[in-house]
């Protein structure tokens, strides 16, 4: 039963709840992943501007990496490297660079103190293709972003709250940032984004500087709190672990040798497919079969992201209708 304070009081009690299962110290509610981004955005520079009151033009500028998406509003889109997303609605928000995802070298040349805000960045990228960074290049972003006054922003949008099987990608790798961004599976198919900050990062936030109209309603609060009470249980986490090796294994065993796989990746259920021809045909084949799957990166990557919930014998099924789905591709 749900005590008195979380009734009266659901988004009071799910950002407790946040901050207490997280690096946060903070919350802000939004209505969508993509609207998470955009505070984070304006909060970065809120930052830069709060933390440099003596400097005449702070930080503005941002890095985000290839193959990433954030969001399709304007802010958003600006950090969102697929042309095919920005290039209709251009100009979108100047001062973002991109560089290649996990190149250190390029990174490094491209944060500069006094211009760079924050970088954005996916442990795990979804749309792109289901690419994993490596700990080596979370741990240089922490030292750079220390070292230029920047910040580090991990959008968790898609690989967060337990689809890794950790309740955060990054508690994969022991590598903390200042903003994380949620949204999708928080409130179970509600509409509710969060953007989580340190008090650092907070400190510098009047009230006022943001809002929103219908974020943070009791009644997306009390599913949230539902689905984070659920989600974050040890016990939980650790089924989407073994279904997830389960998947990654049955997946290998039934398309690995198929020539036109190339590789099967990813952590927990999050998991990509890599092919060497377009994905559409597949799909299309599973869909026709009862399979619902998405294609990501170039259209060559079919992304597979199940239920958290989802069961072993629904994996086997799966499996087998990918498996007999695979003769469509030529």
């Amino acid at each position: 039963m749900l005590a008195m304070s979380t009734i009266l009081f659901p988004q009071v009690e799910l950002a407790k709840h946040l901050v207490d299962c997280s690096f946060a110290d903070r919350v802000f509610f939004t209505n969508s992943g993509t609207e998470a981004n955009e505070a984070a955005i304006k909060f970065a520079r809120k930052f830069q501007r709060h933390s440099n009151p003596d400097v005449k033009d702070p930080a503005t500028e941002f890095i985000s990496f290839t193959n990433s998406f954030h969001g399709r509003t304007m802010g958003a889109l600006a950090l969102t490297s697929k042309e095919q997303y920005r290039s209709p609605f251009e100009p979108v928000m100047p001062g973002v660079t991109f560089v290649e995802y996990g190149n250190i070298k390029a990174t490094q040349e491209s944060i500069r103190h006094g211009k760079t805000a924050a970088v954005f960045v996916e442990p795990i990228q979804g749309e792109g293709g289901i690419h994993s960074a490596t700990k080596e290049f979370l741990e240089f972003l922490r030292t750079a972003c220390d070292d230029a006054g920047a910040l580090l922003v991990f959008d968790e949008v898609q690989c967060g709250l337990g689809r890794t099987g950790y309740l955060w990608a990054h508690e994969a790798y022991g590598i903390f940032p200042d903003i994380m961004t949620l949204a999708k599976p928080l409130a179970g198919g509600l509409p509710i984004g969060a953007t989580l900050v340190t008090e650092r990062v907070a400190s510098s936030i009047n009230y006022g500087d943001h809002g929103s109209t219908f974020a943070g309603g009791s009644l997306v609060c009390n599913a949230a709190l539902t689905v984070l009470e659920k989600i974050s249980k040890p016990e939980f986490l650790a089924t989407v672990s073994k279904k997830g090796l389960y998947f990654k294994e049955m997946l290998q065993e039934k398309l690995g040798g198929n020539s036109h796989v190339k590789e099967i990746r990813g952590l927990g259920l999050i998991i990509g497919i890599e092919l060497d021809v377009p994905a559409s045909p597949l799909i299309y084949a599973c869909r026709n079969s009862g399979l619902l799957v998405l294609t990501a990166g170039k259209g060559n990557v079919v992304r597979l992201v199940p239920p958290l919930t989802v069961t072993e014998q629904e994996l086997r099924l799966a499996a087998d209708i990918l498996q007999n789905a695979m003769p469509v591709l030529t």
